[in-house]
C-alpha cells in the first residue's frame, strides 16, 4: 500500500489527530476546573471555621455590637449601668462563642 491510502485509512479510522485530540481537549479545561473548585472550596471551608462564612458573623459581628451599643449609651438610650452589663455579656461571649 502507498502512503496516501494508509493515511486514508487511518484518517477514517481514527479521524484527526488519531482520536487523542478532543480527549486533551476536554480534559485539560476540566481538570483546571476541578483545580479551582478544590481551591475554593477549601478556601470557603477555612473561611467558615475562622468564623468568616455565611451565617457565622464571627469577629467582626462583635465588634459591630459593641459599636452599636456605644451609640445608644451616646444617644441616652440606655445608662450607665445597662451600658456596662451588656458590654460584659459582648465581650463574654465572643471569648466563649457558642456551636
Amino acid at each position: 500500500m502507498n502512503t496516501i491510502a494508509l493515511t486514508a485509512a487511518a484518517l477514517a479510522w481514527h479521524g484527526p489527530g488519531f482520536g487523542f485530540g478532543w480527549i486533551f481537549f476536554v480534559l485539560i479545561p476540566l481538570f483546571w476546573i476541578a483545580i479551582i473548585a478544590l481551591i475554593v472550596g477549601l478556601g470557603r471551608r477555612r473561611w467558615a471555621r475562622a468564623g468568616w462564612g455565611p451565617g457565622h458573623p464571627g469577629r467582626w459581628a462583635s465588634r459591630s455590637a459593641e459599636v452599636t451599643l456605644a451609640e445608644r449609651f451616646a444617644q441616652g438610650d440606655i445608662d450607665e449601668k445597662e451600658y456596662r452589663a451588656r458590654l460584659e455579656v459582648l465581650r463574654a461571649s465572643a471569648q466563649h462563642p457558642t456551636v
